[in-house]
């Protein structure tokens, strides 16, 4: 199993930016690829974005295309989530989760969760 304990979350105003990480320990030799996603009050968790830690190969989710970005430090076993231009809409728990070989994200790890309010 691999653990994953995110952090940075917090409450920014409208146009801030927040930078999340999330830092695997464990078995990390199973895990080929970390996500982010999102579950705001009374909606269903979402697909944020994900990176690959071989190619560091990336995907977003559209609403989050040029203001987010993900980037991972392989000796450190970390992927962080830098936000930038926030939306109120962005406020939400962000979870980090771990994928394995020809496995899917909803199978894999996931952490605590990070809450992160985006305040008008």
């Amino acid at each position: 199993q691999v653990q994953l304990v995110e952090s940075g979350g917090g409450l920014v105003q409208a146009g801030g930016s927040l930078r999340l990480s999330c830092a695997a320990s464990g078995r990390t030799f199973r895990s080929v690829a970390m996500g982010w996603f999102r579950q705001a009050p009374g909606k269903e968790r979402e697909f944020v974005a994900s990176i690959t830690w071989s190619r560091g190969s990336t995907a977003y989710t559209d609403s989050v295309k040029g203001r987010f970005a993900i980037s991972r430090d392989n000796a450190k076993n970390t992927v962080y989530l830098q936000m930038n231009s926030l939306k109120p809409e962005d406020t939400a728990v962000y979870y980090c989760a771990s994928r394995s070989i020809g496995g899917d994200f909803e199978g894999g790890s996931w952490g605590q969760g990070t809450q992160v309010t985006v305040s008008s």
